[in-house]
């Protein structure tokens, strides 16, 4: 595998992130880039120039004077056929020059293009995987995932045919106008005539197109995030027989997309058009007064047709550039929305005096705690408790009241609006995000597997266990079982989430990840809610191994779950409004109780 130039350097800002920062650790092909840009501009500016030396001076008979005829008479003789052999050696030599320039500006610009498309991809990645909760739950994924793929490549592509593709143009632009100059100033006015017409055409339609392009960008990320959304959960629309629906959103963000990009199609048409009539404009302009002024004798037939050779090259410049606009429009509208996110500062993040986290005893304290998600509707008011470490603990209370939130919290995967979250007696948010949640595992009701092979998958809560730990993990999860089982045991490759396994080994090898990760913090999120009795007594079996010896915080909605915890605290409308041992909690008769009451009920009614 290649590595990059720039040696996986990385800019100490991401947030400053600027195409000179991108560009700058590839500057010597660069160097080399517009070396052979200068000597393309050379070869099309001399290109026309042979061809004059054959209509004037082989042709005609007139001498070759001042230094280019001393060079022809050195190098070759004075005579016509020398001229002629001087003018086919010059049309090769300036073929060549120009075709290996050429091939080295694509060369040199086309792997820059992929090197800093490379690097800002990675550095995309990287943020966007450091943005907190907060943000990631205020974007969609395929708005994302557009970002870090299809405006990328339109940067990519801009680097490719545009960047040194417009100085080239430009450069040739400049150096015709010298020449034409040189030739005839009154011709060269003339065909300038058209220029001011022509760059005030161009710039009008190269801001609608953006605008164009960015509103197709748009319904791209729309209808990506839809088909994310959608097959991300095919059974729950496969379930409810939602098929037609979702066709019909989709169809629908499909025919939006499709008129943004006619629209944006049809700007781009026009403008080709346009800038040909002008350009059609100034070379009859030029044509119809040259053909007079050879006719008067002011001039040579060859100035003309050489003049005229070079009017077509000017004017291509011109083309290009107007070309030019929709790659740079796509290329400016996907840079816009790349910084848009990365100008994003998470809201968690290392705070500047931030220490390494010592290994935790366990402690964990919400001293006043309030959290709201949005700012204004609160979760969490005004909650203040202690666990003593090594303790196992339970959170109850109704759907929505703020349990989750309350483990969030403890992981910084939120910062409280107000008060402290405290662990072994020091605020989470002085400790570094890496080392305070390495310190923590957690088994989660929706347990989160990658399309990877079970091995993989247990590993990923520490890549560094050999494989007597994974193994031992697994066994002691009770995974070992069914994995032992499978057509290519530790080695199988499950589907995406996991869906090619059932709850009960999902949440086993979850277990077996955070076995193997050995915290001394282990968060519990309702994990087996959505299994039946006989699987959910078989993780329980594996999670009361898992939480000897370390504190353990039980997240619950089936009370008997916690019975044996020695604290149990109950959340009820964002407040902690009860907490003690089961047995204490019945004795007063609270919200506990009527919760543990219903619970039995519903289940003899079952």
């Amino acid at each position: 595998m290649s590595e990059s130039p720039s040696g996986n350097r990385r800019p100490k800002n991401t947030r400053a992130l600027q195409i000179t920062a991108l560009l700058r650790p590839y500057w010597k092909s660069l160097v080399l880039a517009l070396v052979a840009v200068v000597g393309e501009t050379a070869a099309d500016t001399l290109e026309p120039w042979p061809v004059k030396v054959v209509l004037d001076n082989v042709l005609q008979g007139h001498p070759l004077r001042g230094r280019l005829g001393r060079f022809v008479a050195w190098a070759f003789s004075s005579d016509a056929r020398s001229t002629l052999d001087f003018a086919v050696a010059a049309v090769a030599v300036i073929a060549v020059v120009g075709a290996v320039s050429t091939y080295a500006e694509k060369l040199l610009t086309t792997s820059v293009s992929q090197w800093v498309g490379h690097d800002l991809r990675r550095l995309f990645y990287h943020h966007i995987q450091r943005l907190s909760f907060a943000e990631h739950d205020e974007r969609q994924t395929g708005d994302l995932v557009s970002r870090v793929t299809d405006d990328i490549d339109a940067i990519q592509d801009f680097i490719t045919s545009a960047l040194l593709g417009i100085l080239v143009d430009l450069l040739t632009l400049v150096g015709m106008i010298v020449v034409m100059l040189y030739v005839s100033w009154r011709f060269t006015l003339i065909a300038l005539a058209i220029a001011p017409v022509l760059f005030l055409v161009v710039n009008v339609y190269t801001r609608r197109i953006k605008a164009a392009s960015r509103a197709v960008r748009k319904r791209e990320s729309e209808l990506l995030s839809l088909v994310a959304e959608v097959l991300g959960s095919i059974r729950v629309v496969q379930a409810f027989v939602r098929e037609d629906y979702e066709e019909r959103r989709f169809l629908s963000g499909s025919l939006a997309k499709v008129e943004a990009g006619l629209e944006a199609r049809n700007l781009k048409a026009r403008l080709a058009p346009a800038v040909g009539l002008i350009v059609a404009a100034g070379t009859c302009l030029v044509l119809g007064t040259g053909a007079r002024f050879v006719l008067a004798g002011e001039i040579s037939p060859g100035v003309l047709v050489v003049f005229l050779l070079y009017l077509s090259k000017m004017y291509k410049p011109m083309r290009d550039l107007s070309k030019m606009t929709d790659t740079v429009s796509k290329a400016a509208v996907g840079y816009e929305r790349v910084q848009e996110v990365m100008k994003i500062e998470s809201q968690v993040r290392d705070l500047p005096k931030a220490q390494r986290a010592p290994r935790f005893k366990g402690e964990i304290e919400f001293d006043r705690v309030t959290f709201a998600y949005d700012g204004e509707t609160t979760v969490l008011k005004d909650v203040s408790f202690r666990i003593e470490p090594g303790q196992f603990a339970g959170l109850v209370g109704p759907s929505g009241t703020g349990k989750t939130t309350i483990a969030s919290l403890i992981a910084r995967f939120y910062d409280p609006t107000s008060g402290e979250v405290r662990i072994d007696g020091h605020d989470v948010r002085s400790y570094t995000l890496k080392s305070l949640r390495t310190q923590m595992s957690f088994v989660l009701q929706e347990t989160l597997l990658f399309r990877a092979t079970i091995w993989d998958n247990i590993a990923y809560g520490n890549p560094n266990a050999s494989r007597r730990d994974i193994i031992e993990a697994a066994e002691r999860a009770d995974a070992a079982e069914f994995v032992d089982k499978l057509p290519d045991g530790y080695q199988t490759i499950i589907g995406e989430r996991g869906v090619t396994l059932s709850g009960g080994q999902r949440q086993r090898l979850a277990i077996a990840r955070a076995i193997l990760r050995d915290t001394p913090i282990l968060i519990l999120d309702e994990p087996t809610t959505s299994l039946d009795a006989v699987s959910a007594r078989g993780v329980f079996d594996a999670l009361e191994r898992l939480m000897k010896g370390r504190t353990c915080i039980l997240i619950a909605h089936h009370l008997e779950a916690v019975r044996q915890a020695d604290v149990i605290f109950v959340v009820k409308e964002s407040e902690l409004v009860e907490q003690g041992t089961h047995r204490a909690l019945l004795a007063k008769h609270g919200m506990y109780s009527e919760l543990y009451d219903l619970r039995r009920r519903s289940e003899a009614t079952a």
